[in-house]
Parts: structure tokens; C-alpha cells; sequence
């Protein structure tokens, strides 16, 4: 199921200046604040972690959604990481 979930739609991320994401291959959105956002993707889980951000655009039927604010970093996070503090323990530190 993974594997046709990952030849269903292409993944594609574009930044513009650290302050605009725009990501394609959006299967869900896990978590949201002003401090970092999570979403599954067809490629594993993305995670954002910033100030400031809000989600400008949301459409899960074609898989895209857009972050507005500042970027501090994009991390791809896979089951092999695990630790005593969960992911999103550590996302929203």
C-alpha cells in the first residue's frame, strides 16, 4: 500500500525566501501552530519549523497546501527515529 500511495502523486517542494512553502504531494496535515507544521506526504512525514507560520492554502483532494511566515527549517522524519522524546516533542521545542 505504501508503494502505490507513492506512485500515486508526485512530491514536489518550493521555498521562495524563506518566508513562502509551497508543497505538492500532501496526503495530510498532522499538526499546525505558529511554531511548526507536520503533514504526510506520499515521500514520509515533512516537518517546518519557524515563527510565525500560518497555513495560507489547503487542498488535500489534489494534495497541496501553503505555509506562509518565517522558515527555520524542513526535516523529512521517517519510523527509524525514535528516541525518549517523541517527534513532535521535538518539533515544537
Amino acid at each position: 500500500m505504501i508503494e502505490e500511495r507513492k506512485n500515486a502523486k508526485g512530491h514536489q517542494v518550493q521555498m521562495t525566501d524563506r518566508n513562502a512553502i509551497q508543497i505538492h504531494g500532501v496526503t495530510d496535515v498532522l499538526s499546525f501552530d505558529e511554531e511548526g507544521v507536520a503533514v504526510d506526504t506520499v515521500c514520509g512525514m515533512l516537518l517546518l519549523k519557524g515563527s510565525g507560520l500560518h497555513v495560507g492554502r489547503l487542498n488535500l483532494e489534489e494534495g497541496e497546501i501553503a505555509v506562509e511566515g518565517q522558515i527555520d527549517a524542513v526535516t523529512y522524519a521517517d519510523g527509524a527515529q525514535q528516541g525518549k522524546t517523541s517527534l513532535f516533542g521535538r518539533l515544537f521545542r
